[in-house]
């Protein structure tokens, strides 16, 4: 496995991990988004890895476009505020507090009080949304028959889906749902629990989803295909 940087038209620095696998036929190239942005190639065993760049600066045209269009990054600072499941939420830093504490505010809003030292800030305050989102998905979760539910719950950090049903009963979900409307990631949830009776993406399926969903099944899932690139803008 090397490294390289790939310097965008705009001057942007993209770090570019080059991995040699066996039995592979092709140069693949996978830009990545979602967190860290990085650039990702997988070439055949014996193909030279100045090859494999040759074909990125190949590429060159596509990939600017890609993370021209990619969002950008919103840094979570001391004092910000955020909103994620449908909580609009003020973040302080106090170095004194030992574990972070979410705090409803009599005005409706929220305040997020992080401990710990300033290069844990921003993990410390993932950890709590990944927290509460996992909190919520299991409420949604209770209100369906016993028959939908998952036999584990995970949450991953994805960019080509926002959930997963595995044929052993283990849902996935990206933990970016937690910066959507409630209503979206209900629809999500809801989505992978008829896997649980259809496989596929039959009208069945369909139908199931919106018997467990119930009325606004199709605005959720326009929303999520016009605005899901939004969720990936912090961290």
């Amino acid at each position: 496995m090397s490294n390289y940087i790939f310097t965008l038209d705009d001057g942007g620095e993209i770090p570019v991990v080059i991995e040699s696998k066996r039995g592979a036929k092709n140069i693949i190239l996978r830009p990545k988004t979602s967190g860290e942005f990085e650039i990702h190639i997988s070439k055949p065993y014996l193909v030279p890895e100045s090859n494999a760049v040759r074909f990125l600066e190949s590429k060159r045209k596509w990939v600017n476009m890609i993370f021209a269009r990619a969002p950008k990054k919103c840094p979570i600072c001391d004092g910000d505020e955020i909103e994620f499941l449908n909580r609009r939420v003020c973040i302080k830093r106090s170095p004194g507090v030992r574990s972070n504490s979410l705090i409803k505010n009599a005005d409706g809003t929220w305040t997020l009080l992080v401990g710990g030292t300033p290069d844990m800030f921003e993990r410390r305050v993932r950890d709590v949304i990944k927290a509460e989102l996992l909190k919520e998905i299991k409420n949604i979760i209770r209100t369906t028959p016993r028959e939908f539910w998952p036999s584990r719950i995970a949450l991953r950090d994805t960019t080509s889906r926002w959930g997963s049903c595995s044929s052993t009963g283990t849902m996935s979900f990206s933990w970016r749902l937690a910066f959507a409307p409630v209503s979206v990631m209900r629809y999500v949830v809801m989505h992978e629990l008829s896997h649980k009776k259809h496989m596929d993406h039959s009208p069945a399926f369909w139908r199931q989803v919106t018997e467990l969903y119930g009325f606004g099944v199709e605005r959720a899932k326009r929303w999520l295909t016009q605005n899901g690139a939004s969720l990936h803008r912090y961290f």
